[in-house]
């Protein structure tokens, strides 16, 4: 018989876990297209690493449905412009690669101010 291999838990696992919070883990590729029966794409939210000439590094969380409009989130974080993190810097920025940002791992880690 086959081992099971056990899963680590993600930080958010861990964290609701914690706080007694019941959860159920969700294992989905919302860039293909396939979701689970009662998910919208609009359900989903996407993490995006920017810098703002002022703040420096931010996060800003919205639908995956949505665009971020840089120039609303540079009014209301304090800043004249903001722009995307580069992909090269992204890593050593935020601690995470191109698609695995991760707002409370990101959060945990730095004091970077979230936009949702």
């Amino acid at each position: 018989m086959a081992k099971k291999t056990k899963r680590k838990k993600t930080l958010v696992e861990q964290i609701l876990d914690k706080a007694y919070i019941a959860h159920q883990r969700l294992s989905l590729n919302a860039l293909e297209g396939d979701l689970p029966s009662g998910i919208q794409a609009s359900d989903i939210y996407k993490t995006l690493a920017l810098i703002g000439d002022k703040t420096g590094p931010l996060i800003g969380i919205i639908p995956l449905t949505e665009h971020l409009s840089e120039k609303q989130l540079a009014k209301v974080s304090g800043n004249k412009k903001v722009s995307m993190i580069p992909k090269k810097d992204l890593q050593k920025t935020t601690g995470y690669v191109h698609g695995a940002n991760n707002p409370v791992g990101i959060r945990q880690k730095h004091s970077f101010p979230i936009f949702i």
